[in-house]
């Protein structure tokens, strides 16, 4: 047994994060001392354990319950296991076209960069132009444009 501080030693968690977990419902309340310390068996360190690879991997805590509640009935079918992972999967290969998708625009960018003062950035330009519908939105209004609400008061003397 194992109190909460060699716990999260153990499992590299933070302590709040196995108190967060524990609330969730992802592992049951340990067991206590008499002076009300946390104890954690070597059952509870493979839960969190199994939990922090599941975080890295990037599953949601949703899915990890569900995962948990398989290895908590051994004999059910791995169905639902297979179609978690699976989702996760195309999330993931989702995520990283977006992340191609953005590496190629700005190596772009990057290589049209001539290096000269800000006024002929293309890195500047490049983005500017992209959200050029957007483009009135990032103006301050000038005094003339602006609505009277937005008008600074002045002072007469």
């Amino acid at each position: 047994m194992q109190a909460i501080g060699a716990a999260a030693k153990h499992t590299g968690l933070k302590v709040p994060t196995i108190r967060f977990y524990e609330q969730e419902g992802l592992i049951r309340a340990p067991g206590r001392t008499t002076s009300g310390r946390r104890l954690y068996s070597d059952a509870d360190i493979s839960r969190l354990a199994f939990i922090k690879h599941a975080r890295v991997l990037g599953f949601e805590l949703d899915d990890i319950r569900s995962l948990l509640d398989l290895t908590d009935n051994p004999n059910r079918p791995c169905d639902e296991a297979d179609r978690i992972a699976r989702k996760h999967l195309a999330e993931v290969e989702q995520r990283l076209a977006q992340l191609t998708a953005l590496k190629t625009e700005l190596k772009r960018i990057v290589r049209s960069c001539a290096g000269q003062n800000a006024a002929q950035c293309r890195v500047i330009e490049a983005l500017a132009d992209h959200c050029s519908s957007e483009k009135a939105a990032f103006q301050r209004p000038t005094r003339r444009t602006a609505p009277k609400s937005v008008r600074p008061k002045t002072r007469r003397k």
